[in-house]
């Protein structure tokens, strides 16, 4: 088979496609010929989300790639998420559609950067959250996501300092729902930081018995005006299970595809961002289309490749967010 030459500038394989194509049977033909799975985030594009093996946040994604037989995985997310399964899975091929597809988060701390603040404190443990390199995560302690946060740093020993990076939205969270005094790295999610105090509260009054549900790396001043805090999963758990009709959803607007699909009976209103533009997707996750993985899927690339050395040092904090949080949902 042809290995096809991933221009840098381009991250992807550019190969031309038969408009004819049905890229969805070409899909399943080439999963099933080739032992692959798709692992896709909630925020995906609907069509990728339909064809995925699995579809679901930071922590069920970990636990997937953790334990899949298949012997290629092909992750429909950002490169944070293809590492991590490179580092669980590290006998298995890990291809990621556009390795463009990076995140503000992970950008936000480099390994160097902090491991210089880490120097500042000696006595504190780092823990981070998934949504940062795999040279990041191998100078941490604990991983963890959205789901289990709270769960993990309710664990840690109170006389224990702790460094949280790279969100300081999802740290301010914790700090408020644990009472923890944990110094907090300053990254945000381009994605979160954009909803709009002013146009949630007008939205709440056109729509008052609406709850809204929102991501803990929204701002504090969207977070105060929520009526569940929680991962996309929970989110979309809530509104499974909450009995009202009508709900309001300060998250990247993906996950609106599945939570429409679970209660058809429900209507999902997507919380405004401050500007008129879609600035509730996420650009990065975005750069992946049902054209890129069929293409992905098809040539084997591009694939995710880590020395050993950084993948064993990332992958013990790793296994201890996967140890400390069974019981998490």
């Amino acid at each position: 088979m042809e290995i096809p030459v991933i221009d840098p500038a381009v991250g992807y394989v550019n190969r031309p496609i038969d408009r004819f194509l049905n890229l969805f049977d070409e899909i399943e033909r080439l999963k099933k010929e080739k032992n692959a799975i798709i692992l896709a985030h909630y925020y995906q594009e609907p069509d990728i989300q339909d064809i995925a093996d699995y579809i679901g946040d930071s922590l069920g994604l970990a636990r997937q790639a953790a334990g899949t037989d298949a012997d290629i995985i092909v992750f429909a997310g950002v490169h944070f998420m293809a590492e991590t399964a490179k580092i669980l899975s590290p006998q298995k091929k890990v291809l990621l559609p556009d390795l463009n597809a990076g995140c503000s988060l992970a950008d936000a701390c480099p390994a160097p950067a902090l491991e210089a603040f880490k120097a500042k404190h000696p006595d504190h443990i780092v823990v981070s959250y998934i949504n940062c390199t795999a040279a990041t995560k191998a100078l941490s302690d604990i991983i963890c996501t959205s789901s289990n946060a709270e769960h993990i740093i309710r664990q840690i020993p109170e006389d224990q300092g702790i460094i949280f990076a790279p969100d300081r939205n999802l740290g301010r969270w914790l700090i408020k729902q644990t009472g923890r005094d944990m110094v907090v790295w300053d990254g945000v999610c381009i994605v979160h930081e954009t909803f709009s105090e002013q146009k949630l509260v007008r939205m709440k009054v056109r729509n008052p018995d609406a709850p809204v549900l929102a991501h803990p790396e929204c701002e504090p001043n969207v977070l105060r005006h929520a009526d569940f805090v929680g991962s996309t999963s929970q989110i979309r758990r809530f509104a499974s299970e909450d009995p009202r009709t009508t709900f309001i959803v300060a998250t990247e607007e993906g996950i609106l595809h599945q939570m429409r699909k679970d209660n058809p009976d429900k209507e999902f209103i997507g919380a405004p961002p401050e500007s008129g533009c879609a600035c509730n997707q996420c650009p990065h996750m975005r750069l992946n289309t049902i054209e890129k993985l069929y293409l992905c899927l098809e040539h084997e690339a591009p694939e995710i490749h880590m020395d050993e050395e950084t993948r064993l040092k990332a992958k013990a904090p790793i296994d201890r967010m996967l140890e400390m949080s069974k019981a998490v949902k």
